[in-house]
């Protein structure tokens, strides 16, 4: 007979010289694997060289690296961070933030149009499929380290996430979900022939209006006219995307035409460059599987009981808890933090 499920997942893939590798960080990894399978599959249809496909991926991992970084420090943990400034490039214990990955991976594909003569919309087109894909994904690593619970409810499929007492709607999971199912969408709009840009904005717009019924199982403070941040937020974003089709077809109603560039028209397939960037995309997937958590972690302290053996070090010191694990109150404002920031 099923029954609700007791979140005991170990959270760790693998330890290799008293490095820790994270199921949460493989979700980035695979998604920006994904990105790069994307681009070198369409590569012809884009003319882009295999050096661009690495380029395009390398420029937007890097931006969500340091742009999810950077806005965790500074609005999310500047109380803790600002006390500990040595810890800020220990992405090993945790602390990403959602707002700073998206805003960070768009700065980066700016950056990459920029500096290669793309055209921006035509990328954010591309973007849009991998980019349901890494939020799928990503969606995984989160349940697997125990974040971002929902309700007290009774249903069979509830789960009882660490750190939380009761049963709980694993919110997660039916937020992966339908990011994942994003991707037919996204395809089979992009089949037809519509302005530049609108596939984009189909995915900004779907992925936060169909968030709003996902989060209505999920326990939010209440900040404004009854909502929660992150129902507002959602409300934002899906007008946002809304504006951004209508914006798009007015500005370009004969349809989308690919473009060339002067990158696409000029840029050589050097095999020593190629042999750096497969080098650098390798260390940056690498590198991604060390973070275990999207908030700052006492690494050894809130995952002793799902993976014996881990131990403080100088990769690993002894910090304050991000989150009293012996007296963790059920209400929503513990909730909302023990589902990571800016979620």
């Amino acid at each position: 007979m099923l029954r609700p499920f007791v979140h005991s997942i170990d959270p760790v893939i693998a330890d290799i010289g008293g490095v820790y590798l994270w199921w949460y960080g493989l979700s980035y990894s695979l998604g920006f694997l994904g990105i790069f399978l994307w681009f070198r599959r369409a590569r012809s249809r884009l003319r882009m060289t295999l050096s661009e496909v690495y380029s395009v991926t390398l420029y937007l991992a890097i931006g969500v690296l340091i742009g999810g970084r950077v806005i965790e420090v500074a609005f999310y943990e500047w109380d803790f961070y600002s006390q500990h400034p040595l810890y800020i490039p220990f992405y090993w214990l945790g602390g990403m933030a959602t707002h700073g990955l998206l805003l960070g991976g768009a700065l980066g594909t700016l950056l990459y149009c920029w500096r290669n003569g793309r055209r921006f919309l035509e990328i954010a087109d591309e973007l849009a499929i991998p980019a349901a894909w890494i939020m799928g994904v990503g969606r995984i690593g989160n349940f697997i380290d125990g974040q971002i619970s929902g309700a007290i409810t009774d249903v069979w499929w509830a789960v009882q996430f660490p750190d939380l007492d009761g049963f709980r709607h694993p919110v997660v999971l039916y937020d992966g979900l339908k990011n994942l199912l994003l991707i037919p969408l996204l395809l089979w709009i992009g089949r037809r022939r519509l302005p530049r840009g609108v596939v984009f904005a189909n995915f900004v717009f779907w992925y936060a209006f169909l968030r709003l019924f996902v989060d209505l199982f999920r326990e939010y403070r209440v900040e404004a006219l009854g909502l929660g941040t992150g129902q507002i937020i959602n409300i934002s974003m899906a007008l946002l995307g809304l504006l951004l089709m209508v914006w798009f077809y007015r500005r370009e109603r004969g349809g989308m035409s690919p473009g060339t560039t002067r990158a696409a028209q000029s840029a050589l397939e050097l095999p020593g460059l190629i042999r750096w960037q497969r080098l650098s995309f390798a260390l940056v997937l690498l590198f991604s599987l060390g973070m275990p958590s999207d908030w700052t972690q006492d690494v050894p302290a809130r995952y002793e009981s799902r993976h014996a053996g881990l131990t403080y070090s100088v990769l690993y010191p002894r910090i304050e808890e991000r989150v009293p694990l012996s007296s963790i109150r059920e209400d929503a404002e513990v909730t909302e933090k023990i589902g990571g920031p800016g979620r």
